[in-house]
C-alpha cells in the first residue's frame, strides 16, 4: 500500500513545477488524485472555511482558484452548503 501511495504522490508532484499546479490532468483518475491531493494538503477537517479562505489556499497552487473550487465540491472533496456560506473538508 505504501508503493501506492509513494507512486501517487509522485505522479502528483509530476503536475507541479516550483509549488504550482502546471496543469488540470484530463484523465478522471490522475485527476482524483491531484483533487484528493489538494483537499489533504491545504485545507484541515472538521474546520469551515469561507469562500475567500478556499479561493486563497487554492490560489497558493493556482490562478483559476474558482474552478479548482467548483472541481473539489463535484469530486465530493469539499461540502458547500446550498446557500455557499462555508466549505468544509469531506475526506
Amino acid at each position: 500500500m505504501s508503493e501506492n501511495r509513494s507512486s501517487s504522490s509522485q505522479g502528483v508532484a509530476d503536475l507541479f513545477s516550483k509549488g504550482r499546479l502546471t496543469a488540470i490532468p484530463r484523465k478522471p483518475a490522475r485527476r482524483e488524485q491531484l483533487f484528493v491531493h489538494l483537499t489533504e494538503t491545504l485545507f484541515e477537517r472538521n474546520r469551515s472555511y469561507s469562500e475567500g479562505e478556499v479561493n486563497d489556499a487554492l490560489r497558493t497552487v493556482h490562478e483559476d482558484c474558482s474552478a479548482l473550487r467548483r472541481y473539489l465540491v463535484v469530486a465530493g472533496l469539499l461540502d458547500r452548503p446550498k446557500d455557499g456560506s462555508s466549505y468544509r473538508r469531506v475526506r
